[in-house]
């Protein structure tokens, strides 16, 4: 399984005054943007974090999920991330790089907050080709920054400050998750139950 980020966030996605404003920079001084980059740094870490820990994708973005087999018997294949809003497609990609597309009235997007599913309505999936793969293109995440749930928009701007303020450790890959935040993110991690898929 692959799963790969298609469409890339700018720095307006990222809210780099609030987290200005959480640090306190330029009190009393002009602001001249001169560590926007550093910051937008931050919080891109501090968002990769997040998700990663919670399994659910904060900022909307469009994603490519590639499998060389589908679970449950072809009926259904759990999303690996959650906050899934739109399918686009779904296609059977040979190794070759040509590809057959699902019909969209074939399948159809299970919602969850914990684990959201592609559903076949009519028959199993088809296998993905030998030596191919089946590819997923969707959109997940809660929406803008604004959509974004206040404890976990809280967690990501203290994450980042932290990361801003020990900045050693960010570059070094020594960077761990403070536990004040950790609580935070605690009600949105993903519930396990059983040998779900």
């Amino acid at each position: 399984m692959r799963l790969i980020e298609t469409t890339a966030l700018s720095q307006a996605d990222f809210p780099v005054s609030a987290l200005k404003d959480q640090l306190r920079l330029g009190t009393g001084f002009s602001d001249s943007g001169a560590q926007d980059a550093l910051l937008e740094t931050c919080l891109r870490a501090a968002l990769g974090a997040i998700e990663a820990r919670i399994h659910k994708i904060l900022l909307r973005r469009r994603f490519q999920w590639n499998l060389n087999t589908w679970r449950m018997d072809g009926n259904a294949q759990a999303f690996p991330v959650s906050q899934v809003s739109f399918v686009l497609y779904v296609r059977m990609v040979e190794p070759d790089g040509t590809f057959t597309s699902l019909d969209s009235s074939t399948y159809t997007l299970l919602h969850d907050d914990q684990r959201p599913k592609l559903v076949a309505l009519k028959h199993p999936f088809p296998p993905p080709p030998e030596g191919g793969s089946a590819e997923v293109s969707f959109y997940a995440g809660f929406g803008s920054w604004n959509a974004v749930p206040a404890d976990l928009q809280r967690a990501m701007l203290m994450l980042a400050a932290s990361y801003y303020e020990n900045r050693e450790g960010l570059i070094n890959g020594g960077a761990q998750m403070p536990f004040g935040i950790a609580a935070l993110l605690e009600p949105y991690k993903r519930v396990r139950l059983g040998a779900a898929p």
